[in-house]
């Protein structure tokens, strides 16, 4: 009897043992797909939000990128591209707070419907009148998407993710985006290359209308209502009284970013014109080429993505702020010397680079934005930086047109101002510690 007992106790514990690699947790692929989901911060709404990126950017970055080919040959010239540009960053900047002002009264679903419908109308502006003026006329309404659905978009990440996810949130809002801004101009490349500037260029937007047709109903069954509480919270129109409570930190802040983009907006519409060339302005490269730089330079910014956000999350911000600034001011110099195919695979290399702490520099923005006014600070501080950076696009086009060394002295006054923004970031700028992983606020740490 005591024999039998002790092999049944053995063949009990031999059972035991045979039972446990039989379904191992680490093998299982459903439990593999939840932890990669929460490394990645993923969410119903989040997954909503990037299939919309996905889908408007991708019809947007068709065309976007030749927009300036497409005045010169309706006959605006260089002065419409400076326009353009300058009109660019102006309108990012006045759409950013009612924005912000929007998602924050209507909520970010509701408000997203809306800046869907206005770059629709936009790009079918573009698609029936064939003019120049026409081309601003409705870039004025798709334009508009980035920047006006920026503020409920970093709303959305700060209401649905913990503080210690929101870096990689944000990094891979900005990773997604850069799918279709590396696909979408060998695309467009290779329309212009088969149909000529003109056509080529419709039929970009017309891809484009029907991709952010498909956003708006994705969108809408995707992403979740924001809960009754979360609206709780007055939304404040006045920008004076939210500037009262922006912090000393994310002014100075501010200031930096001033500067480094006046370094990116100076030559940032003249980049294909220096590389592709129209007439007076011979390039290096055709516009199939130029495709494949923006194709280099997007793989590049999402190569780097997951891995600084992973360290940003759990460290100090300032690092990675100031080595993006760096490349931002590195680029135009670069370009400067940039007369072959293979030195602009060097130069867009370069300007992948400057993704490097972008996403980090959103995360530093919400953490010091006040809790229940994320989405309103955000609109806030993009109001103040893209209205003064807009007069760095207009002057721009000025610099260029001086005769024989306009393009020299475009971008080295652009180098000139990222130098002093990385510089000002460097000594003033503040840190802060890394996220609690319970969201508990972080630790402010010196300079």
């Amino acid at each position: 009897m005591v024999g039998a007992r002790q092999a049944n106790v053995n063949l009990a514990g031999l059972n035991r043992t045979l039972e446990v690699p039989v379904l191992p947790p680490h093998n299982d692929p459903m439990a593999s797909l939840q932890k990669l989901g929460e490394f990645l911060g993923l969410r119903r709404s989040i997954l909503g939000l990037l299939s919309m990126v996905v889908l408007v950017g991708m019809g947007e970055h068709m065309a976007e990128q030749y927009l300036p080919l497409y005045l010169v040959a309706l006959g605006g010239g260089f002065l419409s591209v400076g326009f353009l540009n300058g009109m660019d960053n102006l309108l990012g900047a006045l759409y950013s707070f009612p924005g912000g002002y929007l998602a924050q009264r209507l909520g970010t679903k509701k408000a997203l419907l809306i800046f869907n419908i206005m770059s629709m109308v936009g790009f079918a502006i573009v698609i029936f009148i064939r003019h120049w003026l026409a081309v601003l006329g409705g870039a004025v309404l798709f334009l508009s998407w980035t920047a006006i659905s920026l503020p409920a978009t970093m709303g959305l990440v700060a209401r649905v993710l913990p503080k210690n996810k929101r870096t990689m949130g944000v990094s891979l809002h900005s990773l997604v985006r850069r799918v279709p801004m590396a696909v979408g101009p060998v695309v467009g490349g290779v329309f212009i290359a088969i149909w000529g500037t003109e056509l080529g260029v419709r039929l970009a937007f017309i891809g484009a209308l029907a991709m952010a047709l498909l956003a708006a109903l994705l969108q809408q069954v995707l992403i979740e209502d924001d809960p009754k509480d979360a609206k709780k919270a007055p939304a404040e129109h006045n920008p004076l009284r939210l500037w009262k409570h922006m912090t000393g930190d994310l002014r100075r802040l501010l200031v930096a970013d001033i500067l480094v983009r006046f370094c990116e907006q100076i030559p940032y519409a003249f980049v294909v014109i220096w590389a592709v060339g129209v007439e007076g302005h011979p390039g290096s490269v055709d516009t199939v080429q130029f495709g494949l730089l923006r194709t280099i330079e997007m793989a590049t910014a999402i190569l780097i993505y997951i891995p600084v956000a992973y360290l940003a999350d759990r460290g100090g911000k300032k690092p990675f702020v100031v080595a993006t600034f760096v490349f931002f001011t590195l680029f135009p110099l670069l370009l400067l010397y940039s007369h072959s195919f293979g030195m602009l695979i060097l130069a867009f290399i370069l300007r992948g680079f400057k993704e490097f702490g972008e996403p980090t520099r959103k995360a530093l923005i919400m953490d010091l934005a006040p809790e229940d006014m994320k989405a309103g600070m955000f609109g806030l501080y993009y109001l103040i930086r893209d209205v003064i950076v807009s007069l760095a696009a207009f002057g721009g086009a000025f610099l260029w047109q001086i005769p024989d060394i306009g393009p020299k002295v475009n971008l080295l006054t652009a180098f000139a101002f990222g130098a002093a923004g990385t510089l000002w970031f460097a000594f003033f700028g503040r840190d802060l510690g890394p996220a609690k992983p319970s969201g508990g606020p972080p630790v402010a740490a010196t300079p």
